[in-house]
């Protein structure tokens, strides 16, 4: 069977592409299972670049097809911040209470019409022997909750406050 490495040391986040994967004819991995510990710095002035870091870096040390990603929440009323730096917006890499509290605490009395938002992310899709890397985009429009509604998953912070008017809840 073929594999494909999920290129993200967030178990979150690896454990929701194996969900999202599983009925692909391919054995999801992660970088733990490979025993990888290598990081890519994630310097990019873009999500795109930093995705395509990822998926390239790893799928070039495993020779395996890598699916690397990178995105963010971007708050209108903040000018698209927290965006690319959300982890470290607060100054640090931020754990996911204190990403919530600094967004609640901005956000505190802002009119509800006026917290629009949007949750972005890029895919990129590279394989060890091709110099083309595959690209995708999602975007997902909401709104920013007074506090957080649902249950949170760790290393998806947002998700707890980011509500969709059209579903009635929020992302989590």
């Amino acid at each position: 069977m073929k594999k494909l490495l999920i290129a993200t040391q967030n178990p979150g986040k690896f454990r929701e592409y194996k969900i999202i994967l599983k009925d692909l004819a391919i054995e999801v991995v992660s970088l733990k299972d490979l025993n990888i510990k290598d990081k890519v710095k994630e310097d990019g002035k873009t999500y795109e670049e930093n995705a395509i870091k990822k998926a390239n870096f790893y799928s070039k040390l495993r020779g395996l097809p890598a699916l690397g990603d990178d995105g963010g929440l971007e708050i209108d009323f903040l000018d698209g911040e927290p965006g690319i730096k959300s982890r470290r917006w607060p100054g640090h890499e931020a754990t996911d209470e204190e990403l919530i509290a600094t967004i609640l605490k901005k956000m505190k009395g802002v009119p509800f019409l006026q917290k629009g938002a949007q949750l972005l992310v890029v895919i990129a899709l590279a394989f060890p022997k091709d110099s083309k890397v595959y690209v995708f985009e999602g975007v997902l429009r909401g709104f920013i909750a007074e506090k957080p509604i649902a249950q949170r998953y760790r290393g998806y912070p947002f998700r707890s406050i980011f509500y969709l008017p059209g579903k009635k809840k929020v992302f989590a």
